[in-house]
């Protein structure tokens, strides 16, 4: 089987990279990635020389580049993670979301039915979304399941949700073989420090401040990478068609509580007086449209293909400060922007 990853080299897409060349030596791993600030291939380096991986620059909203590139390989299956996933930006520049997250998908739709002439045994389109098409919760107890009305109220969500709708389209149009996921908050290694658990471990370690939207009362799921990237594994194989999974770790947070938890760890891992880097919490102006709560009910996919988290958050939260403080190399390397160049040294003249 021969599977084109889109996004790989992004934080989710590459431990999913990683995933699948290791799990699974009979198949070819093709990795696309536009390489924008997201996109790091130094997250990569132990599978990179891999017999059954290949990586290929590009823009999915290149629709000729893409139909090319199909034809070229003949994929069997495509997991799509390719996007512009970070609110803020969002709200700063919402065309640039709607053209990858939108038009992007689409086009890969259209080259994976162009390249499969209307015959999808065998083939799957596997679309990774996001919980925040669903909107926002009270503070209770309700869940978003898999039935839960779309309601999007940022310019990134309402991409994500409208790239979702396209890719239910082509399933009930064309007959595609095609599933969904969707998943919480992701935590872990490789994590590019402009979200929430990153910035704030590189800001403790610099005794920055350590930015709070409003009061710090959104609740989050939070979810440890690796087993986001079983999951993608197990409803690839096991899922039937047409059917989408909400993927999600039991563990809500408040976004304060979270931090003091993250302040306790690295006070101890760093060897200062505990309530050392509590000090450096600073409360900065809400984001605008800021959804109040997210939480994932993913019963149907342990019930149906037996998946559940590994990790409850505080173990995961510290094996996540750990990995980043032993990789003190690859983080210097992001926030100066040095990694940027890794394509040009490593890849160009391949």
């Amino acid at each position: 089987m021969k599977i084109l990853i889109t996004g790989g080299a992004g934080f989710i897409g590459s431990h999913v990279v990683r995933r699948f060349v290791t799990t699974y030596s009979n198949y070819q791993i093709v990795n696309l990635d536009k390489l924008t600030y997201a996109g790091n291939l130094e997250n990569l380096l132990d599978v990179e020389n891999s017999a059954n991986y290949k990586f290929v620059k590009g823009d999915i909203v290149d629709a000729d580049f893409l139909q090319n590139l199909f034809d070229t390989e003949q994929f069997d299956a495509v997991i799509h993670l390719a996007a512009e996933s970070h609110v803020d930006r969002s709200i700063s520049n919402p065309i640039e979301f709607v053209m990858t997250n939108v038009v992007g998908t689409v086009n890969l739709l259209n080259a994976a039915k162009t390249s499969w002439k209307g015959s999808y045994n065998s083939k799957r389109f596997y679309h990774v979304s996001t919980d925040e098409v669903y909107g926002s919760l009270g503070e209770g107890t309700e869940m978003f399941t898999e039935t839960t009305a779309y309601d999007p109220h940022s310019p990134y969500s309402a991409s994500k949700a409208s790239s979702d709708h396209f890719v239910r389209a082509y399933h009930d149009t064309y007959g595609m073989d095609c599933v969904i996921s969707n998943c919480s908050n992701n935590y872990g290694s490789f994590h590019f420090p402009e979200k929430l658990i990153p910035l704030s471990i590189h800001n403790i370690k610099q005794n920055k401040a350590i930015p709070i939207y409003g009061k710090g009362e959104n609740i989050r799921d939070w979810l440890w990478v690796e087993d986001h990237a079983r999951a993608i594994d197990v409803i690839f194989h096991k899922a039937k068609t047409g059917s989408t999974y909400n993927i999600g770790g039991h563990n809500e947070w408040t976004n304060i509580d979270l931090i003091r938890t993250l302040c306790k760890v690295m006070d101890k891992k760093l060897n200062r007086e505990e309530g050392t880097s509590e000090k450096l919490i600073t409360y900065v102006t809400d984001r605008a449209g800021h959804d109040l709560r997210y939480a994932i009910d993913a019963t149907k996919l342990k019930k149906d293909l037996g998946w559940e988290p590994s990790l409850q958050f505080e173990e995961g939260l510290e094996k996540t400060v750990e990995w980043y403080l032993k990789n003190e190399k690859w983080l210097n390397n992001v926030t100066s922007g040095n990694y940027q160049h890794y394509y040009e040294e490593q890849y160009q003249n391949r």
